[in-house]
């Protein structure tokens, strides 16, 4: 007879492990790993959950995601953040024809329009900086990751008029994340995160409506994105569209500012690779993707059982929440050689190593926006190694505490000097290129 996954040690009368799961949820699933091994059990206040580890397990996650699993209900609080129906909450036929709508902005030569909007707002952020000084890494690139995304998707006339107040007004609609936050409790973060998601669709509405009075051409992002219309020819719903350019600005900033942040840190922590990524953008290429193993800012991702499942002669119950952990995976000692040193060139063998990252996610719902972030990060990184040498001030960051999207914690500054002369960086067309 098959019985659940075995329990973790640790749990608590009543709350079970839900107050480690919220303060140290890696180092809860880390200890389920050397128990257990790659499937074991959470006891959170009234229902079960379990966590999937290793690249097979991880297969099946994604796989039977919209099957066996489901996306949508795991994540309640994208209902109030978004809307119910939307995207990857929808249905998997709404979330295809969603998706349509914006996958083919984010392939081949559709990157090509964005490379000099990225390039344009790294050179003033660059500027900006000066010959010399100091900064904290996430209050830099955050804003400037910001500035990015919306000249990006929402045009240079947007971003020209962007300031701090908007990389704020992100940061107070992010407070609306959490998995155990009812959407009736009055918490000031909640109430926060409304009132900016109110906001931001207002903004983003108008501006939609003014490109049908006066389209602009060639189409950008947004001409396009107001232009749009289903396969059947059905237009689609401004409220669809705000909640698409909403979704792709806010998700492309969250993750994209904790990746930048870690792979700038893990740069200035190994001259050699520094060295070689100034040299070789293919060698950067590979450090980001280290990175990306050591630091998934997507650190927890989940879904929900819809039925019954049989693994490794257990059985998960419908119902149950259903963890992949990409902190704790991507450092299994049985999958990664070195699993905890920065090594990069463990990508030089190319697709196999690769294919064992999940930090964008995995299967249908990987990430839509993936190879715009890592050409964004591609250009970013390499302007700023071109102009400036850099260095740590802080020592070697630590990840933010608790059930957080895993940022560097502050303090994490950079002291930077201008360099007296240029290192060979290969241009965006190059960058782009080598990205496709």
């Amino acid at each position: 007879m098959s019985h659940t996954p075995p329990m973790v040690s640790g749990a608590k009368p009543v709350i079970g492990h839900l107050a480690e799961f919220f303060a140290a949820p890696e180092r809860l699933i880390r200890r389920g790993h050397a128990e257990h091994g790659g499937l074991f059990s959470l006891d959170l206040p009234g229902r079960r959950a379990v966590v999937l580890l290793g690249q097979e397990r991880n297969r099946f996650f994604y796989g039977e995601t919209d099957k066996r699993l489901s996306i949508r209900v795991a994540y309640p609080f994208f209902d109030r953040m978004f809307a119910p129906e939307f995207y990857v909450f929808a249905d998997p036929e709404e979330y295809r024809r969603q998706r349509g709508i914006v996958l083919s902005r984010f392939q081949g030569a559709q990157l090509d329009g964005y490379v000099a909007a990225i390039e344009c707002e790294t050179a003033k952020f660059i500027a900006q900086l000066g010959d010399q000084g100091e900064f904290n890494l996430v209050d830099e690139l955050g804003p400037l990751v910001l500035r990015i995304a919306a000249r990006c998707f929402l045009g240079p006339d947007f971003a020209s008029r962007m300031d701090r107040d908007f990389f704020a007004e992100f940061r107070r609609f992010s407070g609306g994340m959490g998995f155990f936050l009812p959407d009736w409790l009055p918490l000031p973060r909640l109430i926060r995160s409304r009132r900016s998601r109110d906001r931001l669709r207002r903004a983003i509405g108008d501006m939609l409506r003014d490109r049908r009075r006066n389209p602009v051409r060639p189409a950008d992002f947004l001409q396009t994105l107001a232009e749009a219309r289903y396969e059947n020819g059905a237009r689609v719903p401004d409220l669809v569209l705000v909640n698409l350019v909403l979704l792709l600005t806010w998700a492309g900033h969250e993750t994209t500012t904790g990746h930048i942040a870690w792979a700038v840190a893990d740069l200035l922590g190994s001259p050699d690779d520094l060295r070689r990524a100034r040299e070789d953008t293919k060698h950067l290429d590979r450090c980001l993707h280290e990175t990306e193993r050591l630091h998934p800012v997507a650190y927890i991702q989940a879904r929900q059982a819809v039925e019954d499942f049989e693994m490794d002669g257990f059985t998960v119950p419908n119902g149950t929440l259903v963890f992949s952990a990409p902190c704790v995976s991507h450092r299994l000692p049985e999958e990664h050689e070195r699993p905890d040193d920065y090594w990069p060139d463990r990508f030089e063998a190319g697709r196999r190593e690769r294919a064992k990252l999940i930090g964008f996610g995995g299967g249908l719902h990987r990430c839509t926006g993936v190879h715009f972030a890592h050409l964004e990060m591609r250009i970013v990184i390499s302007r700023l190694l071109s102009h400036f040498d850099l260095e740590l001030l802080d020592g070697t960051p630590r990840p933010v505490r608790g059930m957080k999207t895993k940022w560097p914690a502050s303090p994490c500054r950079v002291g930077y000097r201008s360099r007296k002369a240029l290192s060979t960086v290969e241009p965006a067309s190059i960058l782009l290129r080598q990205l496709a």
